[in-house]
């Protein structure tokens, strides 16, 4: 029962399914689309630490696929998750440029669950919540 403006939003940020993640730039046209968004989606700064992780438990083929170091050489040019991770946080690469990886990561549900879906962080876990995402994400994957 979404508005059709946020429905659009979503599909353009390619979140069309519950516990998509999807990396973005931080530019103000980005921002604005978040904003709109933050009474469906939770959003923050993701972490070294915590895209490693994403990548080398969650990152896919187009073909879904999972990849691995060799692979990832091969199909991106790094050696290795944390030379990819350190590439795209400097915006040098971006995962929807390499066209046989899925621009998306596949989350679980959050293991111990959601606080509240309805509410704002900290309350819940709806809008934006800065560097807490990595717990969250820590949680979902």
């Amino acid at each position: 029962d979404l508005k059709r403006d946020i429905k659009d939003t979503l599909k353009m940020l390619r979140m069309d399914a519950p516990h998509n993640c999807v990396l973005l730039p931080e530019t103000p046209s980005y921002k604005g689309m978040l904003e709109k968004l933050r009474d469906c989606v939770t959003y923050g700064e993701i972490d070294r630490q915590a895209l490693v992780e994403m990548l080398k438990k969650r990152l896919r083929l187009s073909t879904n696929e999972r990849i691995d170091e060799n692979s990832l050489k091969t199909i991106a040019g790094h050696n290795s998750h944390e030379e990819f991770a350190d590439a795209l946080l400097s915006g040098k690469v971006r995962l929807s440029d390499i066209k046989k990886l899925q621009p998306i990561f596949r989350l679980t549900s959050p293991s111990k669950g959601f606080k509240s879906t309805k509410s704002h962080y900290p309350e819940g876990d709806l809008g934006y919540r800065g560097n807490d995402i990595n717990n969250l994400l820590g949680r979902m994957i």
